[in-house]
């Protein structure tokens, strides 16, 4: 049987969530009005962490800073995003995490809530080839800034695994597989795999783990770089 290593990225791989930084490097240039959204922007990471807030909700409002561009008009700030935001908030014990399951010729994917066209960059950088991710509307003038398909977050992840497993012509009971998830909204994800490990789990999961003797990992640096 072979090994599927299945990670989460904001707050697992990732000092942070991609969204919210998103969002604030956006209002540090100007593309979004700080005033009108800065709070708006916490509150959604506030119900995010305590489960309130619905996968549509959740999604929507972030894919929504995305509409009226394409991509080659995001590309430069996309790149910076990257460069500037992201890769100084992965901790190196997270590379190294992810580096043993390649070396161990495990399949290792990504899977977010997170929209793809912010995560893939990531994912290149981690070196992780599969990518299962939320998905963007676009049409012929860009970004519509709605969501397409099933969306990647809650029993969403659980469905959309399966869907490209049964592309592969695979099945989850086929693997020993392995998520590594922070968050309680992951749940669903964690009780269907084999193994399913905390990673500096939010309180509810860090309760749940306890209770049911997952392993727990602590990845975090204990200060992140700080955003320019």
């Amino acid at each position: 049987m072979g090994r599927l290593a299945l990670f989460d990225l904001d707050h697992t791989l990732l000092t942070g969530d991609t969204d919210v930084l998103w969002c604030e490097f956006l209002m540090a240039r100007g593309v979004l009005d700080r005033s009108a959204f800065e709070s708006r922007n916490a509150e959604m990471e506030r119900r995010y962490r305590e489960g309130s807030v619905s996968a549509a909700e959740f999604s929507g409002f972030f894919v929504a800073t995305l509409a009226g561009r394409t991509r080659e008009g995001w590309a430069g700030l996309r790149q910076a995003f990257l460069r500037e935001v992201i890769v100084p908030r992965i901790p190196p014990q997270a590379v190294a995490l992810v580096r043993s399951h390649q070396a161990a010729g495990d399949l290792v994917v990504m899977t977010t809530a997170t929209n793809r066209f912010l995560t893939e960059l990531t994912a290149e950088h981690l070196g992780i080839a599969h990518l299962i991710a939320t998905e963007c509307e676009e049409d012929a003038s860009g970004f519509t800034g709605r969501t397409h398909g099933t969306l990647n977050m809650r029993e969403g992840k659980v469905a959309r695994l399966h869907a490209w497993l049964a592309q592969r012509g695979q099945a989850l009971p086929d693997w020993h597989s392995m998520f590594y998830s922070d968050s309680r909204n992951d749940l669903p994800l964690l009780e269907v795999v084999r193994e399913a490990v905390a990673v500096d789990p939010d309180p509810h999961l860090a309760a749940v783990a306890a209770e049911r003797g997952w392993q727990v990992l602590r990845l975090r640096e204990a200060t992140p770089q700080a955003m320019p």
